[in-house]
């Protein structure tokens, strides 16, 4: 992993069909310097993906973490449940240039992954490029804020 700041705090969710991903980015964030927490599942056994991705997206909004990564088998359904707390700007990614283009464009704080459409050395190749690019701001940070603006006035807490 080549880390933009070894120091962030991510925090790392998935379901039944993304376990094995997690565990293996789990591993690999933790012994580059990451600060990680991993909100689960931790089996193969079947759960439901809202729980871990509300839970991982709930920790962004609250500070507890500035980025979160979330699997599940499509990453569809992480990425709706993601996209559903205030402050949230997840990206479902499948290509390195995904990944770049949602950092460079949209400063996304969330990363959702498709367990079954990736191999697990494009999840680390996705996640290096992802945690290792910077936003680029100018016409993008007004964009970024018009979404913030949208949410301050139509979502309650």
């Amino acid at each position: 992993m080549s880390p933009r700041r070894k120091n962030t705090r991510i925090v790392l969710a998935s379901d039944h069909g993304g376990v094995a991903v997690k565990a293996e980015l789990l591993r690999r964030l933790s012994s580059a310097g990451f600060v990680v927490a991993d909100l689960g599942t931790d089996s193969a056994a079947p759960v439901d993906y809202p729980d871990f991705g509300f839970a991982a997206a709930a920790a962004v909004r609250r500070g507890e973490a500035e980025r979160a990564i979330l699997i599940c088998r499509s990453g569809i359904g992480m990425a709706i449940c993601a996209n559903k707390s205030r402050g949230v700007r997840a990206a479902l990614v499948s290509t390195v240039a995904e990944a770049e283009l949602s950092r460079r464009h949209n400063d996304a704080n969330v990363l959702v992954l498709g367990a079954d459409g990736i191999s697990g050395a494009l999840a680390r190749r996705i996640v290096a490029a992802w945690l290792s690019t910077p936003f680029d701001g100018g016409r993008h940070r007004r964009r970024v804020n018009k979404i913030l603006r949208f949410e301050k006035l139509h979502w309650k807490e």
